[in-house]
């Protein structure tokens, strides 16, 4: 446990590559990164990724989800039941450096919004509001209603970001990859995760971790 650990969530909105690739350059940046991941994700991941990802601690095989890597270290990678109650990021004397839900479906945006801790994402990211740590919701959604708009500013009045999963275009990106490492960057920007994911304004093209 350090305050360098830092929380990712999957949730059940469409986006899982961002989800994925996100955790991968955390990893590969020497972070500490612990994993949960909803029911709805499991479907989402399936049918976006063709991934398949049993849920139970005992069963959860990160090679399944990621793929054997080499250059990846697993060892890493902490990965909790979304039932789990018990894990370390349900409490606020866990020490982390924040927390990404990435994708981050409506529903899941409701219940952080309104504080109902209904399993263990929903009250990681309640301690990380009470605690006054970073949090940062990646919603992709298209069109938005009124609810949603309202649960935006209200998770942002209470201090979370609202980072919707927006590419942009000035980095004159060549492949979906490029588009999903855009959005990657910017959440690992909020961390201060070093990261060259993609050119910045005014600068010359990165090469992609």
């Amino acid at each position: 446990m350090a305050a360098s650990d830092l929380v990712v969530a999957f949730t059940g909105a469409s986006g899982s590559p961002y989800g994925l690739r996100l955790v991968e350059v955390l990893l590969r940046a020497g972070r500490d990164v612990h994993l949960t991941i909803s029911p709805a994700a499991v479907e989402v991941l399936e049918a976006e990724a063709g991934r398949t990802v049993r849920l139970a601690a005992h069963e959860f095989d990160p090679n399944e989800l990621f793929g054997p890597r080499a250059d990846i270290d697993f060892a890493r990678l902490h990965y909790h039941h979304f039932r789990d109650f018990r894990a370390g990021i349900a409490s606020g004397s866990f020490l982390t450096g924040g927390m990404a839900i990435c994708p981050c479906s409506l529903g899941t945006l409701a219940a952080v919004a309104h504080g109902v801790s209904e399993n263990l994402i929903h009250r990681a990211a309640d301690v990380h509001l009470k605690e006054r740590r970073k949090l940062v919701l990646v919603p992709r959604e298209t069109p938005l209603g009124l609810i949603a708009l309202k649960n935006m500013v209200a998770v942002t009045e209470a201090g979370a970001v609202v980072l919707p999963a927006m590419p942009a275009f000035y980095t004159r990106p060549q492949s979906l990859a490029d588009m999903v490492d855009f959005v990657v960057g910017r959440i690992c920007d909020q961390f201060g995760v070093e990261h060259g994911l993609s050119r910045r304004w005014s600068e010359e093209p990165n090469t992609r971790s």
